[in-house]
């Protein structure tokens, strides 16, 4: 039951996903919003949902380990894995203006994770101060593309859809619900699992629940490779990991304040650190991620999934 619990809460976290971001999009372009208020908000946020309503969910139950493992988990998963896998599909050219400033605000939101996760706790300070830092970095890039007249770095493709309003808010409301729901039944059956194998809750959070909640960027970032749209998949990765951050984080920590287990502050924190920072050299060095770099991405992500199974049997 467990089990399907967890592949249950992954399909539906996936399909309520799509419904939200379609349906938001649709609603957008009904009302005469820009395309790039949209890809800056409403599809760049949808993307996050599930991260945001399990990590809060999790918080909000007992599990703090899943709320903060599903954050650094998803961070790290984004980076190693989902572009790491778009990499190896199609090299990934990087825009070195643009990148900067959203690799640099990547970078100072990864160190501000690093320093609330050293001092014990993800206190609601912490949380507000992430808040302010995702208003700023909207409000910043929002005027800089609109004054450049280009289009953001973090945009996703937008769905080509013509539903009716009546349609459009009924996938809106609907993807909420069962986003709600999915992440419920996810972190539900993550932790009676974690009990029954002996795994620790952080553990569970940082791979089962933190690859499940990025299945929307998975998904998005494979297909923009395969077509040759290398830029979207980058913004895919580099948007969600700042929303992580900075939204999923500050919102939880806000509504619920987060105790960091020992194991996140030791070994998963400074992963993630070095992932942001081998994304951030890559760029800044080649301006962009070739085929072979995507590989060792993959293989890096698969050795540190072996290596917390291993540290979490053993703790168990």
């Amino acid at each position: 039951m467990d089990i399907l619990f967890v592949l249950g809460g992954l399909i539906g976290l996936v399909l309520g996903g799509e419904l939200l971001v379609r349906g938001a999009v649709a609603l957008a372009q009904r009302r005469g919003i820009s395309p790039l208020v949209i890809g800056l908000t409403i599809v760049g946020f949808g993307t996050s949902t599930p991260e945001l309503v399990t990590s809060v969910q999790a918080a909000w139950i007992g599990a703090p380990d899943i709320a903060l493992g599903n954050v650094v988990g998803s961070n790290i998963a984004n980076i190693f894995l989902i572009l790491g896998l778009a990499a190896v599909i199609a090299p990934v050219v990087i825009d070195r203006g643009s990148f900067l400033r959203d690799g640099s605000v990547l970078l100072g939101a990864s160190l501000l994770c690093l320093a609330v996760v050293l001092a014990g706790e993800v206190s609601r300070m912490a949380g507000l101060v992430c808040l302010v830092g995702l208003g700023g970095y909207l409000t910043y890039t929002f005027r800089a593309e609109r004054s450049s007249g280009e289009a953001p770095t973090g945009a996703l493709p937008l769905p080509v859809v013509h539903p009716s309003s009546i349609m459009a808010l009924l996938w809106l409301v609907g993807g909420l619900a069962v986003t709600l729901l999915s992440a419920r039944f996810l972190v539900i059956g993550a932790v009676q699992l974690a009990e029954l194998a002996g795994l620790s809750e952080a553990v569970i959070g940082l791979t089962i629940v933190a690859v499940g909640t990025s299945m929307p960027e998975l998904v998005t970032s494979v297909i923009a490779a395969r077509r040759g749209q290398s830029d979207i998949a980058l913004g895919n990765v580099v948007g969600s990991n700042i929303f992580n951050i900075l939204g999923v984080l500050g919102v939880t920590a806000a509504i619920q304040p987060v105790a960091v287990a020992q194991q996140i502050a030791t070994l998963d924190i400074w992963v993630m650190l070095a992932a942001t920072v081998a994304l951030v050299g890559y760029a800044l060095r080649g301006g962009r991620v070739t085929r072979g770099q995507g590989a060792v991405f993959v293989l890096a992500y698969a050795g540190y999934v072996a290596a917390l199974i291993l540290i979490g049997a053993g703790g168990g």
